[in-house]
């Protein structure tokens, strides 16, 4: 899922990566070179314009139209699945909504024109599920395949799409072409495509790996034997889950060096505060497609979830480790949120009070604590913030530790002399409990940064979700252009609680020697493998055509990441935000260690869409670039004519 956080209440943007064009790109272009790695097909959905749940459309849903300019449609929502593209996409999914009044699955202007004309896209063009909504139309706009098959979801006495009435396709599209409604030409297209796919990535061989079947929804345990019997995907993965939990581990605040905690066995008494940090007591998987929010938020719910093989809770592992380091050492655990007097009795004289609060989303076929999807507001939920408060009056030493799909308000508490710590600690999976221990008490020193800015007030945003409309067809009008998120922060000069790019470490670092130079012609990351985009100069859009050099040293005491991001603020007549997020780069270095860190700009990362040209254009004028930490906190700057 690529689609952009363009609000922070948007359902289902845990499932993306973030507020940002340019970062999102490069992470689903990474998925897509994995994916394909295996010789498995991956798909880019939702295209386009699907950055909320409420009036998605589908299945006779009432889909709204996403009414967006062209500029931003070129330089935000289409530039991650433009990156895909660019590196041999196999699938692209349209989406429910409409897109400026054209049903996302019916617009050629995107599909024909945009997805398969100027980028050149080779693979094939999947409607969502039941988000066709004509057979002629959707085929002439570029759709290739159309899933599941039917109308909706099809009529219970109609098992095979192929013959049944209840579909746009199958015998209709027979009809369509025999009546010169859907030239033959169109459907040799589709099979093509599809058929490539299958070359393409070698499964017509002998050594092709057999598949691992998934189903939707739970099933029996019999069934889910016979549907994944081929391959075990378990083995070492739970190394790999620990690893990337508490990789993805923000650090917001650490007063005083409150983390890393003591060793155990320098401690008296713990305790952990939360429903979020127990498991369901009905089961890890008691709730289909993840719809509930009891116990610990691992992972948010909806069609893109999947059962747990097992889910080790926060309490489960601060438990075990403490205790085993330290077996006289008091632990008590609290999973009431409303238990204040049992809160106040265990904290009073804990060493650390580890509170744990959530925050969760999802699907819109799915309503969760009165949530259709997307989040109703951004506050905790389950009384989270008189849980910390009430903590805090009894204990000076409180850490809290946030699950969530995005972000929080914070403001309640975050100030709280006796909070010193805030963990965003996302969905982190089975491996929960075990990520968090490893950073809490320093064996993985964080290094995440937040994809998205958390707000001091909720009316900081420049967009919110469209809840309720009374037209037949919903207006979601994207008025704030170019300016999402951090771009709309820094335009207006807003102070945000925590910016874009934030996320603090164990250790120092210091940044210096920068230089910036032009690069010899013709370098490139990586050779595009399609015919890419109009350009007014006709060169490649990736095309390097800025090299950037700096140094980075850990001044601290301790090994530690840094995230290193590369901030471009074009020349003030061009009309962009002050500064764009145009590379970044995760830097590993020992206790006093020093490296060089090289980034390269493309002459896209250097464009801006053209609406009259229609094309991409590198702007003559002074260019800023921007090292920092964040997108508030930078370090380096020089400015070059381009």
């Amino acid at each position: 899922m690529t689609n952009l956080m363009r609000t922070p209440e948007a359902g289902r943007s845990w499932e993306g990566s973030g507020a940002d064009p340019y970062m999102a790109g490069v992470a689903t272009a990474q998925a897509v070179l994995g994916i394909q790695s295996t010789r498995a097909s991956a798909c880019v959905k939702h295209y386009i314009g699907n950055e909320q749940e409420h009036y998605r459309g589908g299945s006779g849903g009432i889909a709204a139209s996403s009414n967006i300019d062209d500029r931003t449609l070129r330089e935000l929502y289409d530039w991650p699945f433009a990156e895909a593209i660019h590196v041999g996409v196999d699938y692209i999914m349209c989406s429910y909504n409409r897109i400026n009044q054209t049903y996302a699955c019916e617009n050629s202007k995107m599909i024909n024109g945009v997805a398969k004309g100027e980028h050149g896209f080779q693979g094939v063009l999947v409607t969502d599920w039941a988000a066709a909504a004509s057979g002629v139309r959707t085929s002439l706009a570029g759709a290739d395949m159309n899933m599941p098959g039917f109308m909706e979801y099809g009529q219970p006495s109609e098992s095979d799409p192929s013959t049944a009435q209840s579909s746009y396709w199958g015998v209709r599209m027979i009809e369509a072409v025999k009546n010169g409604s859907v030239p033959i030409q169109r459907i040799d297209d589709m099979v093509t495509r599809v058929i490539s796919t299958y070359y393409k990535q070698g499964q017509d061989k002998p050594d092709y790996p057999r598949l691992n079947m998934g189903n939707f929804g739970q099933g029996t345990a019999d069934q889910q034997r016979t549907l994944n019997k081929h391959v075990n995907v378990q083995a070492d993965h739970y190394k790999l889950i620990r690893e990337i939990g508490a990789a993805s581990t923000i650090l917001l605040k650490n007063t005083n060096h409150a983390l890393p905690l003591k060793s155990p066995k320098k401690l008296k008494k713990v305790v952990v505060i939360g429903s979020d940090a127990g498991n369901n007591p009905k089961g890890i998987n008691s709730c289909v497609a993840r719809s509930c929010d009891h116990g610990t938020l691992a992972a948010a719910w909806g069609s893109g979830t999947a059962n747990f093989p097992y889910l080790i809770a926060p309490a489960t592992a601060i438990r075990k480790y403490v205790t085993e380091a330290n077996p006289s050492i008091i632990y008590q655990a609290i999973f009431d949120n409303y238990a204040y007097k049992e809160v106040a009795e265990a904290s009073a004289q804990a060493d650390v009070a580890i509170v744990h609060v959530s925050s969760d989303s999802g699907e819109g076929y799915l309503t969760v604590e009165g949530n259709a999807g997307d989040r109703n507001n951004i506050s905790l939920w389950y009384n989270g913030d008189d849980l910390i408060l009430k903590t805090a009056e009894v204990c000076d030493n409180v850490v809290v530790v946030i699950h969530s799909v995005g972000a929080v308000d914070m403001e309640p508490w975050i100030n709280n002399r006796n909070v010193k710590a805030v963990l965003m600690a996302g969905l982190p999976g089975q491996e929960s409990g075990n990520s968090e221990v490893d950073v809490l008490w320093g064996k993985v020193n964080p290094s995440a940064r937040l994809p998205y800015t958390v707000a001091k007030k909720h009316s900081d945003y420049p967009a919110r979700v469209l809840f309720n409309s009374h037209l037949k067809v919903p207006q979601i009008t994207y008025s704030e252009q170019l300016k999402i998120d951090y771009r709309h922060f820094d335009t207006h000069n807003i102070q945000p609680r925590f910016e874009f790019g934030f996320g603090l470490s164990y250790t120092t670092f210091k940044y210096d020697s920068l230089s910036v130079s032009k690069s010899a012609p013709g370098s490139s990351r990586r050779k595009a493998q399609t015919m890419w985009s109009k350009m007014s100069t006709g060169a490649s859009l990736y095309e390097n055509l800025i090299n950037l050099q700096f140094r980075i040293t850990n001044t601290g005491i301790i090994s530690g990441n840094e995230v290193a991001q590369l901030y471009v603020g074009f020349p003030a007549e061009v009309g962009e935000p002050p500064k764009v997020l145009r590379g970044f780069e995760r830097v590993f270095l020992a206790k006093g260690e020093t490296k060089t860190v090289s980034l390269d700009l493309r002459r896209k990362d250097l464009s801006y869409w053209d609406v009259i040209s229609q094309s991409w254009k590198v702007p003559n004028g002074s260019f800023k670039f921007m090292i920092g930490s964040s997108s508030r906190k930078i370090h380096l700057i020089q400015e070059l004519e381009m």
